[in-house]
């Protein structure tokens, strides 16, 4: 069995729990993926980011405004949640911290304006779950919206570049709600949109079961590499050895980097304001 797990005759094979964050880290890098699941005490993680801070309160606000009483979902009432949930950490200073606050009051006031507040949604920060022969699935979506028939998965972003279709294709997150939506919700559902508030613009793509059948077969062969991994450390490999780095321009934004040798020799640790759209960094970062 992959994973060298035991089994015993006539007994379901266990499943590996997964999220789509939890196999992504792998894939992108084993040993982060050792830091933030398997090391205990967790090593001590870097320093908060001004992109992540902006994407957070974005994401807070808007899953507040669904909760108001609709009369009160206004583009006003928009701006305040955004402002009440604001945090300066990880921008240069406080006059930057501001302009960004700003930009974001924005994006939040101009995108409630399209959006119509007695729409009710079927579900806002919805956790769905989902099973495959080899993992349990599960994911939290940011909103969930009714279509005629079927149901849609909505995914906010706020990184620097408008998403694309093909981002929404390529999605592991959103092809794993859609299979959440499906078994949690019991409804139909293939349609995935990137609601990228910056640009204003959406991009989607409607899944298939062959798209879905893929990610699930790269999703499980992601899952039998960890598992193998965890194996071999059990079995007293050494543990960078079981999970090797890889080391590139992703590790100056890496919460592990100060317990990474290879991460720290690959390149100097970017500013924290560094990937707001304002500044020029030396490479996009992956923002929510």
């Amino acid at each position: 069995m992959g994973g060298g797990q035991l089994e015993m005759p006539g007994m379901p094979r266990r499943l590996f729990p997964a999220t789509p964050s939890k196999l992504a880290t792998f894939t992108d890098c084993p040993r982060r993926y050792r830091h933030a699941y398997l090391d205990r005490p967790t090593p001590p993680k870097g320093p908060a980011w001004a992109h992540n801070s902006v994407g957070s309160a974005v994401h807070a606000a808007l899953r507040s405004w669904w909760e108001l009483p609709i009369r009160e979902r206004t583009a006003a009432s928009a701006r305040q949640l955004l402002y009440g949930v604001w945090s300066p950490a990880g921008f240069r200073d406080g006059d930057q911290a501001q302009r960004w606050r700003s930009r974001a009051a924005g994006w939040i006031t101009d995108y409630v304006t399209g959006l119509d507040p007695a729409e009710e949604p079927v579900g806002t920060e919805r956790q769905v779950a989902a099973t495959t022969e080899r993992l349990a699935l599960s994911g939290r979506i940011d909103r969930v919206d009714q279509r005629g028939d079927e149901l849609v998965v909505v995914d906010y972003k706020t990184g620097r570049r408008p998403s694309t279709d093909d981002e929404a294709r390529g999605s592991a997150a959103l092809a794993v709600y859609v299979l959440g939506v499906r078994r949690t919700l019991r409804r139909a559902c293939s349609r995935v949109e990137l609601h990228h508030l910056p640009s204003g613009t959406v991009a989607a793509f409607e899944h298939t079961d062959r798209s879905l059948a893929n990610h699930v077969r790269r999703a499980e062969d992601t899952a039998e590499d960890i598992e193998r991994a965890t194996e071999a450390l059990k079995a007293g490999e050494d543990a960078d050895a079981a999970f090797p780095a890889v080391p590139g321009r992703q590790c100056g934004w890496c919460d592990f980097r100060s317990s990474c040798a290879p991460g720290r020799a690959a390149g100097p640790q970017p500013e924290t304001w560094s990937f707001l759209a304002e500044e020029e960094p030396a490479e996009e970062a992956v923002t929510r």
